[in-house]
């Protein structure tokens, strides 16, 4: 039963779109549906238009780290998120100290009182994280300007 339900969760995860570039105070500002694993949100992106989104792409700094709860706390530039699942990404080590500049892609949790996102992928871009926050929030616009 237990091998059934894993595949079934494999399965549904599959069906998801990809991934959607978007910043914290989108999804706190969103119209969010479901429950944990199965969080959809209408976030606004520009005059009028939205986007549909469930599998998210965030970056931020990390300001906490609580690997006894399997946590980050990250700030973007609209606010703070929550990420977890951390101690399970293979190479995310690199990324579990406070104060590095990381990008994470994940399903969203929840979103109130602040994002959650359960990640599967996690990268550090300390190395040239000035460039990647001046970048960022251009980088969602266009992507979200494309998507709509």
């Amino acid at each position: 039963m237990a091998e059934t339900d894993k595949t079934e969760k494999t399965t549904a995860e599959r069906k998801r779109p990809p991934p959607v570039k978007v910043l914290s105070g989108q999804l706190r500002d969103g119209d969010c549906k479901g429950k944990h694993d199965n969080v959809e949100c209408i976030v606004r992106v520009g005059q009028g238009r939205s986007v549909s989104v469930s599998m998210v792409w965030m970056q931020g700094t990390v300001l906490e780290v609580k690997l006894d709860q399997n946590t980050l706390l990250l700030l973007d530039e609209t606010g703070t998120f929550t990420v977890q699942g951390v101690n399970n990404i293979p190479k995310g080590k690199p990324c579990l100290s406070q104060g590095k500049y990381v990008m994470v892609m994940g399903a969203i949790q929840s979103v109130s009182p602040e994002p959650v996102i359960r990640v599967v992928k996690m990268a550090d871009l300390s190395k040239d994280a000035a460039v990647h926050r001046r970048m960022w929030k251009l980088e969602v616009e266009e992507l979200q300007q494309e998507l709509t």
